[in-house]
């Protein structure tokens, strides 16, 4: 028996390419998670939607953990934030990279020019 959960996620795994497809969207999926990030990393998506934190967020950190920036998606709002937790063990020392806050500020305000481009009147 499947959880309501785990059903919820499997509809929308299968209901959201579909979807991105009939807007026009290049979108492939459901795909396993131990071939998708392979094929990711080969270069053959631009990005890839994760169904659950976890199953997105460690194959990220492993291939670019300073580089990786959280995207929460579906908010009316743009939000973007680094890939590492709060770094306790390193707090206060010295010794942490601003290399992911830069690229998490770097790529909103990416999102947010193209949110403006899309919203001007023509």
């Amino acid at each position: 028996m499947q959880g309501s959960r785990g059903s919820s996620a499997t509809k929308s795994g299968k209901r959201l390419p579909r979807q991105w497809r009939a807007e026009g969207i290049d979108a492939v999926g459901p795909l396993p998670p131990d071939t998708l990030f392979y094929r990711a990393v080969k270069g053959d998506f631009d990005f890839v939607v994760a169904m659950y934190h976890d199953q997105g967020h460690i194959p990220v950190k492993l291939g670019s953990f300073d580089r990786a920036v959280n995207v929460t998606v579906g908010l009316p709002i743009i939000r973007t934030s680094v890939d590492h937790g709060t770094a306790f063990d390193i707090a206060g020392k010295g010794t942490a990279s601003p290399r992911s806050l830069v690229e998490a500020l770097r790529l909103a305000i990416r999102m947010a020019r193209h949110r403006a481009l899309r919203t001007l009147p023509a």
